[in-house]
């Protein structure tokens, strides 16, 4: 008899975390079905950014935290992968605790990060750890959640290096040619002042202007009336209106596929995305700007060491940084020789995820220690309970509160209402419930761009 597929199950809070989720999953499990859930929220990605992002579902539903807890209890998962902010992450851990409060048969979880974790290290970890595994990106984060989990006395076992599982396409050929694409990444909230988001696409305007041989484009997250992963407050298309004479011919503003957008880059600029990593991962020359400095709160701190520190001014004079191989190699970005120890795969790769190649033309499969993990706990038959490091005895004053936003009692079991079956309302009625839900967000979002920075210019008066 053929071998079952593993069934697999990835929530997602956003379009950048589905993505995320669902490439990690095909990464742990190569040949599987997945079912996609998207949580209830102010972010909830779109149809358009969905298929922006290019990775489906065999189903794609939209549920909140309780009704999804009781889908895995219901469908009998092999495998969740939770690609959410901690919060929900330690929800989640807690609601599959109540579900399974003895060994038992249970999906294996796994979570982690969609990129550069920059902020809020401890925080956010602590909020993961229960997971049957937590992935980190590069050997450098591996090292930091580990510490974070001794540091506090909890399991790090968990911990499980990785690498970003949509690091790919094909390597930088400049063909001996000048930059002649440069593509600006911009970010949601980073920086977040409309000041300096507007100072950052007039530099990048003032490039295309300098440089009229070349095609400048600024790669846009979301339209405006969407949100991703961050708020966005001030967007760049509006911005972009108030540029005097407008937008030069040779600039323009982009949508699409990051990866895409990146097959014809010279030349990457940002201030902290994870998009730099995925064009470093290529070999193409990448920026992180310092023109609003190196600071933690925009995150360009991370690349320090990198090489790839520069302002707009030095990228006028033709700068085209290279990243250093020793800090690529740590960060799991840049192909390392596979070592004695390591999984080693032919050089072509098999599909499963992202490989390094070494001098000899062997590669390291970056996620084979976690995929030889996955497959193990889904065939062990019975797993313990979650542990999370977060219990009403160890957080008495903040997991109540974290739980109580997904609508979950302090013992993870779903407040009264909270899980209420969709499947008995009729047609109609779920229909309403959807139209009343998108108007809801439309109002929010409308006063985040519109009447909160309104509001807020007032208030400075």
């Amino acid at each position: 008899m053929p071998e079952r597929k593993l069934r697999v199950a990835v929530l997602a809070d956003s379009d950048t975390r589905w993505k995320w989720g669902a490439l990690t999953a095909r990464r742990l499990v190569p040949d599987h079905r997945l079912t996609g859930y998207l949580l209830r929220g102010r972010a909830t990605p779109t149809a358009r950014q969905l298929g922006e992002v290019g990775v489906s579902a065999d189903r794609l539903t939209e549920v909140t935290c309780a009704g999804f807890l009781a889908e895995i209890e219901r469908e009998d998962y092999d495998v969740v992968v939770l690609a959410l902010v901690g919060g929900a992450v330690q929800a989640v851990l807690h609601g599959a605790r109540a579900l399974w409060p003895a060994p038992g048969r249970r999906p294996v979880l796994v979570t982690g990060y969609v990129g550069v974790v920059y902020e809020k290290l401890a925080d956010g970890l602590l909020l993961r750890h229960g997971a049957d595994l937590v992935l980190a990106n590069s050997r450098h984060d591996a090292e930091r959640f580990r510490a974070v989990y001794e540091g506090v006395g909890a399991d790090a076992g968990a911990v499980t290096e990785t690498a970003l599982p949509f690091l790919g396409g094909a390597p930088y050929d400049p063909g001996g040619r000048s930059a002649q694409r440069v593509v600006f990444a911009v970010q949601p909230s980073v920086p977040d002042g409309r000041a300096d988001r507007a100072y950052l696409l007039e530099r990048a305007v003032r490039h295309a202007r300098l440089h009229p041989g070349r095609e400048v484009l600024i790669k846009l997250r979301s339209r405006p009336g969407e949100h991703t992963t961050h708020l966005e407050e001030q967007p760049y298309q509006r911005l972009a209106e108030r540029i005097p004479g407008g937008l030069p011919a040779n600039c323009r503003l982009v949508y699409g596929n990051m990866g895409e957008v990146l097959d014809g880059a010279d030349l990457l600029v940002t201030v902290s995305s994870t998009a730099a990593l995925e064009s470093l991962h290529r070999s193409i020359p990448t920026a992180v700007l310092t023109d609003l400095g190196v600071r933690e709160a925009l995150g360009n701190h991370h690349f320090l060491g990198s090489g790839c520190l520069a302002s707009w001014d030095q990228l006028d004079a033709g700068l085209l940084p290279q990243g250093d191989p020793e800090w690529l190699h740590a960060q799991g970005v840049r192909p390392e020789p596979a070592g004695a120890d390591s999984a080693v795969v032919p050089a072509a790769g098999s599909g499963a995820g992202p490989v390094s190649a070494g001098a000899s033309g062997s590669v390291r499969d970056a996620y084979a220690a976690a995929r030889a993990r996955v497959a193990e706990l889904a065939a062990a038959g019975q797993l313990p309970p979650p542990r999370p490091y977060y219990t009403p005895t160890t957080a008495p004053g903040y997991l109540p509160g974290i739980l109580a936003r997904h609508h979950l009692a302090p013992d993870g079991t779903p407040l009264p209402g909270a899980a209420r079956d969709t499947a008995r309302e009729s047609r109609l009625r779920r229909r309403l419930r959807a139209h009343l839900r998108e108007a809801a967000r439309g109002a929010y979002r409308h006063g985040v761009q519109r009447v909160a920075p309104v509001i807020r210019r007032l208030g400075e008066l």
